[in-house]
């Protein structure tokens, strides 16, 4: 696996780079965000480490210039940002994940193999899904309700709404959400959750209506009957 890290905090840089080379992964590094984006346009990557605060161009720019160009690949942020608001900027920007400084490199590696691991399990899954409401195609992430184009999602906000779409009516935790979706154990992350539920409720036409809190236990989907 290839990955690139932009992160301008040397010490950090070095401490992945070994990680990585006992771990079996190529690491390639840069130090600021002009430069990152460079190495990107030239560089076939499985994966992207971003650093929220980086010099030139910060990383949720980056990320979102990134996703500008058309590419799924996925990207992790690392944030000693841990409000619900950051939160949903990088989220909303098109990242996949994030973890807080500081960080073991354990807790990034179980990271590392959940978002390729979804990244893999959604090009081998079948493509189309199809309701009395929603028709969406898993290929080229394409949400239709009613009719209507849903062009606004981030890639984790597709995700979740195609797990709800698929187990309809079925109440899930928080921490089974963060296993089945995110692809990894619950860590105390249950905002991640709660911050991609509030955006679908907004970005979907009657979402306050299709996804249900279920007070002490979680969430579920519903859909409107019709």
């Amino acid at each position: 696996m290839k990955i690139l890290v932009v992160e301008d905090n040397p010490s950090v840089s070095s401490m992945l780079e070994l990680f990585f080379s006992k771990e079996g992964l190529e690491g390639e590094f840069a130090g600021d965000g002009l430069e990152g984006y460079h190495k990107f346009q030239e560089g076939d990557f499985d994966l992207l480490i971003l650093d929220w605060m980086l010099p030139g161009m910060d990383g949720i720019a980056l990320c979102r210039k990134i996703r500008e160009t058309g590419s799924e690949v996925p990207i992790i942020m690392l944030t000693a940002k841990d409000s619900e608001s950051d939160q949903v900027i990088g989220f909303e920007m098109g990242a996949d994940d994030y973890v807080t400084k500081p960080f073991s490199p354990l807790t990034l590696m179980a990271r590392i193999k959940a978002v390729t691991r979804r990244a893999r399990k959604g090009e081998a899954a079948e493509d189309g899904i199809r309701t009395s409401h929603f028709h969406v195609r898993k290929e080229t992430r394409e949400v239709v309700k009613d009719g209507e184009a849903i062009d606004n999602l981030t890639p984790k906000e597709f995700d979740l709404l195609v797990f709800f779409l698929q187990h309809p009516k079925q109440v899930f935790s928080r921490e089974q959400l963060l296993e089945q979706v995110w692809g990894y154990q619950f860590y105390g992350d249950e905002r991640t959750v709660d911050v991609h539920i509030k955006r679908l409720r907004k970005k979907i036409p009657e979402g306050d209506q299709l996804f249900h809190t279920v007070w002490g236990v979680g969430y579920k989907f519903e859909e409107l009957a019709g």
